[in-house]
């Protein structure tokens, strides 16, 4: 791995620190000999012979660096904002290299900016289709980002709940699955007013807003062109420090719709499907309340 890391850069690596391991890939730091930190996250020669065999796409590596480097493109209007992304330094199959950032505790001045530069990610240089122009990945589950320009409602049912419905069914019921499809079959009712696509996250949990020197940065994107309320609802799902200032902020750079509290859990749907796929029932009660809350 320090042989093709050193490749990859052009220059030579002091050392590299084993940090664990995320779904299928492994964690490092390295101290380069020019002086620079960075963050590396490695596939084994396994993973991407199986991916070479199966004939998928460019992989999940190819698919982040895309998205990071596609939000980092979205100019922002507002004196002194900034698209809340780190750059990409390089990547490959085998690997993805960012900076390394150190950690810092959430401020309140923090997420105030956090709120307006991803209102300003939403709202400048929309994309004129929902989708993306390339594989998308979640976690290690790949995404249909096939380029779309119906509405959102349709887009949203046909290429993130019914493929990840089908993935999750075996962790649920009969009931559970009809109860989805339920919010499938109504879901232009359900979406709330016709929102153009915006430059989003994909998969905004908290654990994806990493923390630093007086702001945050957004990592592990599944980028495409979607609903600006989705990155608002994944912040919302498992808890976001300071979550109600980030949205105060954001709501007051960039309003958005009346009645989006209310729509929450439909955009939370896909994420907990996404859960029920890859880590079983454990998320099928949460899954099963948004769906009642969303058609209540």
């Amino acid at each position: 791995m320090r042989d093709r890391l050193e490749r990859l850069l052009g220059t030579g690596v002091d050392s590299l620190h084993d940090l664990g391991s995320s779904h299928s890939w492994t964690l490092h730091r390295a101290s380069l000999a020019d002086g620079r930190e960075v963050f590396v996250k490695a596939a084994s020669e396994s993973a991407v012979r199986d991916r070479r065999a199966t004939g998928a796409g460019g992989g999940a590596f190819a698919a982040e660096a895309a998205g990071l480097r596609w939000l980092a493109a979205a100019p922002s209007a507002p004196a002194g904002l900034e698209a809340p992304v780190p750059e990409v330094v390089a990547q490959d199959e085998y690997m993805l290299v960012l900076p390394w950032l150190p950690s810092a505790s959430p401020t309140p001045s923090a997420a105030d900016r956090l709120g307006r530069e991803l209102a300003a990610l939403h709202t400048d240089a929309r994309p004129t289709t929902y989708g993306a122009p390339w594989d998308g990945y979640i976690a290690d589950l790949p995404l249909d980002n096939t380029p779309d320009d119906r509405g959102w409602p349709s887009w949203y049912a046909e290429r993130r709940l019914e493929p990840f419905l089908r993935l999750g069914a075996r962790h649920l019921s009969s009931a559970d699955v009809r109860l989805i499809e339920r919010v499938m079959a109504d879901i232009e009712t359900l979406a709330g007013p016709p929102e153009p696509p915006s430059r989003v996250h994909g998969d905004l949990w908290s654990g994806n807003i990493l923390w630093t020197d007086g702001r945050a940065l957004l990592i592990d994107p599944a980028t495409h062109g979607g609903h600006r309320e989705t990155d608002l609802a994944m912040m919302a799902l498992f808890g976001t420090p300071h979550l109600e200032r980030i949205l105060a902020a954001y709501d007051e750079a960039a309003p958005l719709a009346d009645g989006w509290r209310t729509r929450i859990p439909l955009h939370q749907l896909h994420p907990l499907l996404v859960h029920v796929a890859l880590f079983g029932g454990s998320y099928r009660a949460s899954l099963i309340e948004a769906a009642h809350t969303t058609l209540t």
